[in-house]
Order: C-alpha cells, then sequence, then structure tokens
C-alpha cells in the first residue's frame, strides 16, 4: 500500500513486509447514522506467520509456539473499527500487528538468580512484629476493671 507511515517496525532492523500483509475491509458495526451503512471502515488484517521470509527463524518459532492459542493455520489476525475512517483503522491494525508479533518474538526473560534474605533484615522484621504484638496486647480491656 503506497503512502502508509512507512515501514511498522517488529524489532530492531525486522520490520512487517507489506507483501505479506493481507487486508480485508467491512462495515463496522455499532451506531454511526448513514454514513457507517455506506462506508468499509472496519479493517481485518491478515500475516501468515508460519510461512514468513522475513522473520529470523528463531523468532518465528518463538512466535508460533507463544501466539498458537490465536494462530488459524498460522496465519494470526488482527481487527481495527475504533475510528472512522478506514485509513485510521488501517493504521491502527498494523500498529498493533506489529506490536504483537515484537512481543511474541521477545527473548525470555532471564532466570531469577535465588538470593538469602540477609539474617539481619529478617530479624529486624520479627522485632518489629513483636514490637507490634506488643502494642496490640497492651490494649485489650481485661486491666481496666
Amino acid at each position: 500500500m503506497v503512502g502508509m507511515s512507512g515501514p511498522h517496525l517488529i524489532r530492531g532492523s525486522v520490520s512487517l513486509p507489506e507483501a505479506e500483509l493481507m487486508w480485508r475491509f467491512s462495515r463496522s458495526s455499532g451506531p454511526g447514522g448513514q454514513h457507517v451503512n455506506t462506508t468499509d471502515s472496519q479493517v481485518e488484517l491478515r500475516f501468515d506467520l508460519a510461512r514468513t521470509e522475513a522473520l529470523p527463524e528463531v523468532w518465528k518459532e518463538r512466535a508460533l509456539q507463544r501466539l498458537s492459542g490465536r494462530l488459524v493455520d498460522g496465519v494470526v489476525t488482527v481487527r481495527a473499527s475504533e475510528h472512522r475512517s478506514q485509513w485510521r483503522n488501517r493504521e491502527a491494525a498494523a500498529v498493533r500487528l506489529a506490536a504483537l508479533l515484537a512481543e511474541a518474538t521477545a527473548p525470555p526473560p532471564k532466570p531469577r538468580r535465588p538470593t538469602r534474605i540477609p539474617r539481619g533484615i529478617n530479624e529486624r522484621r520479627l522485632r518489629e512484629k513483636k514490637q507490634r504484638s506488643q502494642t496490640k496486647r497492651g490494649r485489650s480491656g481485661r486491666d481496666w476493671g
């Protein structure tokens, strides 16, 4: 599509290839009067994740695994209908797809290295608990009689 606001970057220098994006347009639901009945402003953007050559193989495997619940025959679909203009819905769908793929291809977080709680911190916590217990015990009405 000519004139869209540049390639939509996924991460680094990897971007969504325009040739592999499949667009479908339909009428949006909901209120809007006569305008909504005549324009195809809802956008459905499909991207064949299983067959794409634009992503590095490692990223592709990671995305296929993480998005397995969203995929239909290896194709991920994003819809946008929040704007009245088809153009703005196209932009929104492309940005949403790029964000989805960026999140799905991100490397896994580093595993947490278990650390021990310093003894001083634990002792202070127990001392404060004991102090609080004494404060609350002092509130009981048994000595007022």
